[in-house]
């Protein structure tokens, strides 16, 4: 496989170029004892203090039931802060935070917000922040709206203290899913929309802020040689493929209520292959960018019952093995109803109904218990007739772009080549980028978008009207699923690369799914 080097050279524009020092402000994290907060939400907030990304006066306060102090819940952070810092820097890591409070309350009782008022207010005068605040809704959705309403009343949160004036700025983060359907969705965004401004709400999604999903702005409209070919005159077919190894992890009522479409494919998959598709925004700016994303979303029809039973596969794990380790099924997972038919896999067959993609069929795939860990976008181009090469041309391969997101973030391109020889026999060979060539650390998406936040820097985060489009494609599916008989489920094995039937679907068009792993059978029914 060759490799590219990177040029010497290196240029920034536009908004995704923020990567200067946040404001003061105070971070208020609700369900600040839970497993996000310090699997993901401490360790980056003492990463961007480490690098001087945040200003040392930054202030955290812990909101939760759990009754802990001001000291205890201090010495928490401070472990999880010296867990994930470099071994090096683990002497520096107390200094993260110029102050570390805790509010033990419920998030229903107004007393704890009371009590909320007068930390903040004595943060404000101690470290000079202002009045900004940055809250962080780590907490199951169906808090969010009691939590804003209370904050709200409390006089915390306002549709004034939006842009920096006197009394500092506000904004809200808020973590997926954003509803359960289109009318939750909706519900949600009306709640939140009486007493926020548009632009107060950060609605996260962990891989907006992946290096590699941000590179495919620059790829795409940074790139000639691609952005003249990206269309259906040129591209045969996409595919979008996140295969997990993990299991449920503990999650099953969460994951009974949501399952594999609600979960991914509404979120992280749609977003991602909006910014594949979409046509060039006028500027990086967030509204500029988010404005194309929905119309592609917008363009992507819901499918008719007739469509889901033809061009959708759902599935569930069996019991298997991952890399030799007996796991169990779906059904034998804690907490998981025996007799589940939520889906653990899921595979759709898209289309995009406008201009530059009619015609062009995109595959989604994703599944829990795989053969791999994987996220990659494959572009596959349209293939080159044969009639040079004859019976030589058997080698000859489409042309594939693949976008890899995870594990092992680059960028590779098949195309054919000549064996060395006296024959014109072609094969095909890759060209291959990784972002570890370009010598600087990718920085873990929470990194980047708490920075963002704090920053007032939108462009990462998912707007409004954006949710409620991919809501209306995911409903679709779901209705036309609860129409249909129940599934005989478990129909993949843990460990295989997914049901038989997915690679039906995907074959009708001679299309196949990328490896999950190289020579791995085709799962069989558990």
């Amino acid at each position: 496989m060759a490799t590219i080097a990177p040029s010497p050279s290196a240029g920034t524009c536009g908004s995704l170029s923020h990567e200067g020092r946040a404001e003061p402000c105070v971070v208020v994290i609700f369900g600040a004892t839970g497993d996000l907060t310090h699997r993901k939400l401490i360790p980056a907030l003492y990463h961007l203090a480490a690098s001087g990304r945040l200003p040392n006066t930054t202030a955290l306060v812990g909101f939760a039931r759990r009754p802990l102090d001001d000291a205890k819940f201090h010495a928490d952070v401070l472990q999880t802060a010296r867990q994930s810092a470099p071994r090096s820097s683990r002497a520096e890591s107390t200094a993260a935070f110029a102050d570390t409070r805790y509010v033990a309350s419920t998030f229903e009782d107004p007393a704890g917000y009371e009590t909320l008022g007068r930390v903040c207010a004595e943060l404000d005068a101690r470290h000079g922040t202002g009045g900004n605040r940055l809250y962080y809704l780590s907490v199951t959705p169906s808090e969010y709206t009691t939590i804003v309403e209370r904050l709200e009343a409390a006089g915390l949160i306002s549709k004034e203290a939006a842009d920096g004036t006197g009394r500092g700025w506000t904004r809200v983060i808020i973590e997926k899913p954003f509803g359960h359907d289109l009318a939750s969705a909706r519900e949600l965004n009306h709640a939140l929309g009486a007493v926020l401004r548009e632009e107060q709400i950060f609605r996260i999604d962990h891989y907006l802020g992946k290096e590699t999903v941000q590179n495919i702005l620059a790829f795409r409209f940074g790139n000639r040689i691609f952005e003249s070919l990206w269309s259906r005159d040129h591209i045969d077919a996409i595919q979008f493929t996140v295969a997990e190894t993990l299991g449920v992890e503990g999650r099953g009522p969460f994951y009974e209520s949501t399952g594999a479409l609600r979960d991914m494919v509404a979120n992280h998959m749609l977003q991602t292959l909006a910014l594949v598709t979409m046509e060039p925004p006028v500027s990086l700016d967030a509204d500029a960018i988010r404005d194309e994303k929905v119309k592609v979303l917008r363009a992507i029809p819901p499918l008719s019952p007739n469509d889901v039973a033809r061009r959708t596969v759902r599935g569930q794990y069996g019991p298997g093995s991952i890399d030799g380790t007996p796991v169990p099924g779906y059904g034998q997972e804690e907490r998981v109803d025996p007799r589940s038919t939520t889906e653990t896999f899921v595979a759709l067959q898209l289309a995009i109904e406008n201009w530059r993609w009619a015609g062009v069929p995109i595959y989604l795939r994703h599944g829990k218990r795989l053969a791999d860990r994987q996220a990659r976008l494959a572009i596959q181009f349209k293939r080159m007739p044969r009639l040079l090469f004859g019976r030589n041309g058997d080698g000859l391969q489409p042309n594939v772009l693949t976008l890899r997101i995870q594990p092992d973030d680059g960028i590779s391109l098949r195309f054919n080549s000549k064996v060395p020889g006296r024959e014109m026999e072609v094969q095909p060979v890759e060209m291959d980028f990784g972002f570890s060539s370009l010598g600087k650390p990718v920085a873990e998406a929470y990194e980047r978008l708490l920075l963002e936040a704090m920053g007032g820097q939108a462009t990462l985060f998912i707007r409004r009207d954006e949710v409620e489009a991919a809501w209306a494609i995911v409903d679709s599916i779901r209705r036309g699923w609860d129409a249909m008989p129940p599934p005989q489920f478990p129909n993949y094995a843990a460990g295989s690369d997914g049901p038989r039937a997915a690679y039906d679907l995907i074959a009708r068009r001679r299309f196949a799914w990328t490896p999950l792993v190289p020579a791995t059978p085709r799962g069989s029914p558990a």
